[in-house]
């Protein structure tokens, strides 16, 4: 196994057990590391210090473990068995059928993501050290799932580099027969796409504030924009709105809201989607037709580059819905950009308020539920930040 040495002094945040090893930190190695390699990292006279899965780049190791150990079976077996014993402490599996199983530095699985949707496991490998692993995570799945696991399908075509999934498509590692791709949330029925759909195929870190928007729906007329599948709309719908438009720029994406509406409803809901640019149906809807919305745009920025063009569209963004909404209307608004930190968004929000010019108090500040776990030593991974507004 190839074994890296820190230079001197930059062992402290390993000590701290920040998961990460940046390449500047990197004295010399011994041995030679392919990318996805399990190498292990040492001070510099020698000491251990972590197990993790090499590539090139600024991060050059992503920790596995502060233990030196094999990343074996056993490994994978045991690290998705902890996993496990957490959801079932926090999903209420009796009204929801689907949950986030492994998320990255929250379940000490760097670079990992498996989501369950009912009897269908989707991986997702944000690493190539993760994607070489792919089918021994999918095997330690069936162990750990045994019968109750139909079909595990990897699909990180979209999350690695060209280099690294080159002419290796999505596919399903695990298939023994037809799973049906109707999940439970909460009560309501959604219709999955993990083949096709964006992400793993469903928005799962917003379980709890959409049944938070339901409680605020009842008799309002709302605005659901960048809706995907219709998530906030049918929870929307459930809690009594008396209208609800959902806009989305994917006609697919509008599709499946009208199908997941269809799937929650058997008589006509009050609910119109429609596919067309979520900027430019703000801009113009006329004023005070809305008193409820929810503004969850994909990330804006997906790096620190992007990260002052992102402010400026979620100041451009809320400003916008403050203008145009109901007095005493109420806001659900979410950033998802991991480069966009609380304080940073907050203060985007504020300008927004203020160029408005109309009051504005916070009710809630959201994040993502339990089965998104945050490493205490990894605050990187508190991506889902969210605040429910009510303006004046």
């Amino acid at each position: 196994m190839t074994r890296l040495f820190l230079k001197r002094g930059r062992e402290e945040s390993l000590r701290r057990f920040h998961p990460w090893v940046f390449s500047g930190a990197v004295a010399r190695y011994e041995g030679q590391a392919a990318e996805g390699d399990v190498v292990e990292v040492y001070t510099h006279d020698g000491v251990f210090l972590a197990t993790g899965h090499y590539q090139e780049g600024s991060i050059t190791v992503r920790v596995l473990s502060f233990q030196q150990c094999a990343v074996d079976a056993a490994f994978w077996e045991a690290a998705l068995r902890k996993a496990r014993v957490l959801r079932k402490a926090v999903i209420s599996t009796g009204d929801t059928t689907a949950y986030r199983l492994a998320h990255g530095e929250g379940d000490n699985l760097p670079g990992l993501i498996i989501d369950l949707y009912g009897s269908t496991a989707v991986l997702q490998a944000h690493t190539i050290g993760m994607f070489r692993a792919r089918h021994a995570i999918a095997d330690a799945l069936r162990t750990v799932y045994g019968t109750q696991l139909a079909a595990v399908y990897d699909k990180s075509a979209a999350t690695l580099t060209s280099k690294e999934n080159e002419a290796i498509p999505d596919s399903y590692l695990y298939r023994a027969g037809e799973s049906g791709k109707v999940i439970s949330e909460n009560g309501y029925r959604f219709a999955v796409d993990w083949e096709k759909g964006q992400k793993t195929g469903f928005f799962l870190d917003q379980r709890d504030n959409r049944r938070l928007l339901s409680q605020y729906a009842k008799g309002r007329s709302v605005l659901n924009l960048f809706c995907y599948t219709g998530g906030f709309s049918v929870y929307a719908l459930g809690g009594g709105a008396a209208r609800v438009h959902s806009v989305d720029s994917s006609q697919r994406a509008i599709d499946l809201a009208n199908e997941n509406v269809s799937l929650n409803f058997l008589r006509a809901a009050p609910h119109e989607a429609f596919a067309t640019d979520a900027f430019d149906f703000l801009y113009n809807s006329d004023n005070h037709t809305y008193d409820l919305m929810a503004l969850d745009p994909p990330a804006f920025a997906k790096h620190k580059g992007a990260l002052r063009n992102a402010l400026q569209a979620y100041k451009r963004l809320n400003a916008a819905a403050f203008s145009r909404i109901a007095p005493g209307g109420i806001v659900f608004t979410f950033s998802c950009s991991q480069v966009v930190n609380k304080v940073d968004f907050r203060n985007a929000v504020f300008s927004a308020a203020a160029i408005s010019g109309r009051p504005v108090r916070i009710l809630h500040q959201l994040t993502q539920p339990a089965d998104h776990p945050i490493n205490i030593y990894h605050p990187e991974g508190e991506y889902l930040k969210g605040l429910v507004l009510q303006v004046e």
